[in-house]
């Protein structure tokens, strides 16, 4: 379709509006661990915050890939429309991959979003105690990872965003790899912990060994027919938050294929945005 040419730049501003963004690198010099200078040695949050109708809540996506890629599109972009659309400000996570990085790097990415984003809660226009995290498979790994090694900040940093709290104040799981032990994600294991990895490492980020009653409310969605990620994964991890007294709601549905997004396409999946958006609403944050 063409558009008039008065009528062209118009439109064209308003897509610019309703789909701005900045991407911000995490560090402002190289870092920690870098092992290079191009761009996968680079961690960025991509920037969109919630333009109409602001309720103050924000949450860093992390797209998922087996920690050896980011599906940054319908694991990305597409959370980050759909929480803009509810108000909520989105922060994408570009984090450093494996084979080339390994445990801890991954984590220290997260736990630096989440500082960044509660660090700048004046400048995003959000609340700092209303920051979650959202995982998308073994980006639900490092979002349950966040939720269960963090840390109250360094009050004597010279960093003032390394001064703040890395625990998210809610989770959103969905197929996510949790365990690195029996049900695990063996191409996620293995980029993110190696060929052969120590077993107290792999206890250590089995994080359904991990919840506390610290842990942060959690939401988890999963399909029984997950051949990718065994739907054990999110049961474990919500039979551990159930035994240790933290709110959460997990829904398992029968049927559907690993790596479905928000599955806009799929009549029954694509209700599991309802269901999440209830959830958000009834804890507040919407």
């Amino acid at each position: 379709m063409r558009y008039p040419i008065a009528i062209a730049p118009t439109i064209a501003a308003c897509a610019a509006v309703l789909f701005a963004q900045e991407v911000r690198p995490l560090w402002p010099g190289a870092a920690p661990g870098a092992l290079g200078d191009s761009d996968e040695d680079k961690p960025t949050l991509t920037i969109r915050l919630a333009k109409d109708n602001p309720k103050g809540s924000a949450v860093v996506v992390c797209p998922g890939g087996a920690y050896g890629m980011l599906a940054v599109d319908h694991e990305g972009r597409q959370i980050a429309e759909w929480l803009n659309a509810r108000g909520v400000s989105a922060f994408i996570l570009k984090y450093r991959l494996g084979p080339r990085y390994h445990h801890p790097v991954e984590l220290g990415d997260a736990q630096r979003a989440i500082r960044t984003v509660r660090a700048g809660a004046a400048e995003f226009h959000i609340s700092p105690d209303r920051i979650g995290i959202w995982g998308f498979s073994a980006g639900g790994h490092l979002a349950s990872t966040a939720g269960t090694h963090f840390d109250n900040g360094n009050p004597n940093a010279a960093d003032p965003i390394d001064r703040v709290s890395s625990r998210p104040d809610f989770m959103i799981l969905s197929y996510p790899v949790i365990t690195m032990g029996d049900y695990t994600h063996r191409g996620s294991r293995r980029n993110l912990l190696g060929e052969n990895p120590d077993p107290k490492l792999i206890e250590l980020l089995s994080n359904e060994l991990h919840v506390t009653p610290q842990t942060p409310p959690t939401f988890l969605f999963h399909t029984t027919d997950d051949d990718a990620v065994p739907v054990e994964n999110s049961i474990n991890f919500y039979m551990a938050l159930r035994k240790a007294g933290v709110p959460a709601e997990m829904h398992i549905y029968a049927h559907g294929r690993h790596g479905v997004g928000l599955a806009p396409l799929d009549p029954v999946l694509g209700t599991w945005g309802g269901l999440l958006e209830r959830w958000l609403r009834r804890r507040g944050l919407l």
